[in-house]
């Protein structure tokens, strides 16, 4: 199965967010130096008329602010595993700053009732690809977990 099919057969069933939380003392943000992606939740439901719903959700943080993150969900009977390069060209979620090294970012996407129904059913993995504004990336191959039940 290509990257791009699994990529687009989720448009219409992912959400992801990836991120991480800085801690702040009382005298400066120790802000990390490399993104930190934390706080990583992924959930699936089916929606009235058999469509579906994944939201992603997670907390990004670096010393020089949070540029994006790329996120994608796929079946682990896939066997994907993606990498951190094949995570360059997949969808981006949004991410809102909540301080100057700090961003709450979600992923959110809704299924149609046909497009929910050829999602394979058991555990999904969703992968994520912080960047940073000083272009430092981490990469976390399975930032979360979902089930797909009907």
């Amino acid at each position: 199965m290509s990257k791009r099919l699994v990529v687009s057969s989720l448009v219409g069933a992912a959400a992801i967010a990836a991120g991480t939380l800085a801690l702040v003392s009382s005298a400066e943000a120790a802000a990390p130096a490399k993104p930190e992606i934390s706080k990583a939740t992924a959930r699936f439901t089916g929606t009235a008329g058999g469509g579906a719903s994944l939201t992603f959700t997670a907390t990004v943080a670096d010393d020089s602010g949070v540029k994006n993150l790329r996120v994608l969900a796929w079946p682990a009977g896939s066997h994907l595993d993606p990498t951190a390069g094949e995570m360059r060209d997949v969808e981006e979620a949004t991410c809102k700053a909540t301080s100057s090294t700090t961003s709450e970012c979600t992923y959110a996407v809704k299924s149609s009732a046909k497009d929910a129904a050829a999602l394979p059913d058991g555990v999904w993995h969703v992968s994520a690809l912080a960047t940073a504004k000083d272009h430092d990336t981490t990469f976390v191959p399975r930032a979360a977990t979902f089930t797909v039940k009907r």
